[in-house]
């Protein structure tokens, strides 16, 4: 199936992944990894995602040193989880009513 149907819906895809915290990359691989490799964003679309989710505070951030490396670690706050919420409903209906368009063919 062609990615354009599934546009649009990064911040949905990201505040999922971050119901639990995770470095940059981290949340790059478990989206890859959950969608069976259907959803590969590039850094380039994922960390202006992150930053602008941040800065709505729906995310929040810190940095963590693992190995001697620095990580800037994600984090959903409650306005996260919220929004996460909303979204949700709304894909499910979205594709509720798709299902029921389809169905009726």
């Amino acid at each position: 199936m062609a990615r354009e149907p599934f546009s649009g819906h990064l911040e949905l895809l990201l505040l999922a992944a971050l119901q639990r915290p995770r470095h940059g990359y981290g949340v790059i691989e478990y989206v890859r990894s959950a969608s069976d490799g259907r959803f590969d964003y590039p850094d380039g679309t994922v960390y202006p995602a992150l930053h602008r989710l941040e800065a709505e505070g729906l995310l929040r951030s810190r940095w963590s040193e693992v190995e001697g490396r620095r990580r800037r670690v994600y984090e959903i706050t409650s306005r996260g989880k919220k929004a996460l919420a909303g979204q949700r409903r709304d894909w499910e209906r979205f594709t509720n009513s798709v299902t029921a368009v389809l169905e009726q063919t």
